[in-house]
């Protein structure tokens, strides 16, 4: 499986090999390529500011157990699967609750969506519509959430969503159904993109 870091194509097999074989700085390079995705991750699942701490550790977690990783597997919903089990475990133990603002403000922080070319206008109604996204998928059930944000906010396609959530594909069709579902009823105005495309 190849991933984009930095406009250049990263061989995961190649550079997890290389680590298994005693090389450990070559982490460094899958750490580069998804570092962006996982902070996004743990953003949209709520870990408010707590995102970079969760990734740091889903990173140390993911190099802990390598050894269990299966050759010819996507790195990255395996260790989106990491970031979700932590960042439930930093929110489930948090000692205050997490609000829709602090997470809101957590996933712009963590990638600005909109060129800083765009309309003003046009930069301001993606935000608008960014928020109400969020504050109805707040409203939703946790596994709705979950589906509906690695789909759509991380653009991740049906296996990787699956692999991510350690669910069926079936059940990850039949909640994604159910989700929106009640986020059209939320939002009306909400169209769905498709989610991530096949990778390279």
């Amino acid at each position: 499986m190849r991933t984009r870091e930095g406009g250049r194509i990263v061989d995961e097999a190649a550079v997890i090999a290389r680590v298994r074989a005693g090389e450990p700085e070559a982490y460094a390079e899958l750490v580069r390529a998804h570092t962006g995705i996982a902070l996004r991750a743990a953003a949209a699942l709520g870990a408010g500011a707590d995102a970079e701490d969760v990734v740091q550790q889903a990173f140390f977690k993911a190099y802990c157990t390598l050894g269990r990783f299966r050759d010819g597997a996507a790195f990255k919903p395996w260790l989106l699967s990491i970031v979700a089990n932590e960042t439930r475990n930093t929110v489930r133990t948090a000692v205050r609750q997490r609000t829709l603002a602090g997470r809101e403000a957590a996933l712009v922080e963590a990638e600005p969506v909109i060129p800083e070319s765009a309309d003003p206008a046009v930069a301001a109604l993606e935000v608008e519509r960014r928020a109400a996204l969020l504050a109805a998928l707040d409203r939703l059930s946790e596994e709705h959430r979950l589906v509906v944000t690695c789909r759509y906010l991380l653009e991740m396609d049906e296996p990787e969503t699956a692999q991510a959530l350690g669910w069926p594909r079936g059940t990850v069709k039949s909640r994604l159904n159910r989700a929106l579902r009640k986020l059209k009823r939320l939002l009306p105005d909400f169209q769905p993109r498709e989610g991530g495309d096949e990778h390279e």
